[in-house]
């Protein structure tokens, strides 16, 4: 894979999905409508996908294009992947929370090795460059031309004074329960892959997700929470989350900074 290219390509695919997004978002009215699995979708799911998948193949035809909103791709495997989540916290777009993101990753070995999140409502935009390191690009954005960019890492944990966040719309017992397990500071609520992006600036320690996901969910913010130092594992055993799974759906899972003293599950 020629990196320097898919950086570029990435990021650019993510502005312009992003603009398309925006547009649905400041209508007075969009329609929602239950996919098959009950979660819902809107137009503005489906032009991000349509542009972002159109981008991909164009530029990288004979990689493997998983995407969520394409039903047929969860079906194919490789051992190399882009995969996309066009607009990850559908539910927080519905309800105008702002905190919904564009996701773009590309897997080697089950590894996700590069990924973008872009939050348009927020202006934030993270990535991890060419050389594997993440970076917080400053806005206003030039779809052609990166910004001013700031490299970013994970924290230096305190752990009898944790900083944690968890999910916005999936928040449950069992999740509050583990939380119990540590000594927490405080703790703040994000959604969609936000939440990996909070761990590896710093602004959080610990992300546990006791829920259900797919790798379209997770494979960006993982990619840049990996290129900020930190880590994604298992909730069961603490192994690293791996990709290409059959199906694409994710166990149980715990992201955080290296020096947090993490607690078996049960």
């Amino acid at each position: 894979m020629d990196f320097d290219r898919l950086e570029r390509v990435m990021r650019r695919l993510a502005l312009e999905a992003g603009d398309a997004i925006m547009v649905i978002y400041g209508q007075d009215d969009f329609d929602v409508r239950a996919k098959s699995d009950a979660s819902p979708v809107t137009a503005a799911d489906e032009a991000a996908d349509a542009l972002i998948s159109a981008g991909l193949r164009a530029a990288f035809p004979d990689v493997l294009l998983v995407t969520e909103e394409q039903a047929a791709s969860h079906s194919e495997r490789a051992g190399a992947f882009l995969i996309v989540d066009p607009l990850d916290g559908t539910k927080e777009f519905v309800h105008r929370r702002g905190d919904f993101t564009v996701n773009i990753a590309y897997v080697e070995d089950g590894v996700p090795v590069r990924g973008v999140v872009y939050a348009p409502a927020k202006g934030r935009m993270f990535y991890t460059g060419a050389d594997g390191v993440s970076v917080e690009e400053e806005g206003p954005f030039d779809k052609d031309t990166a910004g001013t960019r700031r490299p970013i890492g994970v924290s230096t944990p305190d752990n009898g004074a944790l900083m944690v966040v968890a999910s916005k719309s999936h928040r449950d017992q069992a999740t509050d329960d583990y939380i119990g397990k540590y000594a927490v500071r405080d703790m703040t609520s994000a959604g969609s892959s936000l939440k990996f992006c909070l761990v590896a600036t710093g602004e959080a320690d610990l992300y546990p997700r006791l829920g259900r996901t797919m790798e379209w969910d997770t494979a960006a913010g993982h990619a840049v929470l990996a290129g900020a130092g930190g880590r994604v594992i298992r909730f069961d055993d603490h192994s690293p989350l791996r990709y290409g799974k059959a199906g694409y759906e994710n166990p149980f899972f715990i992201a955080h900074a290296p020096g947090v003293e993490l607690k078996p599950a049960t």
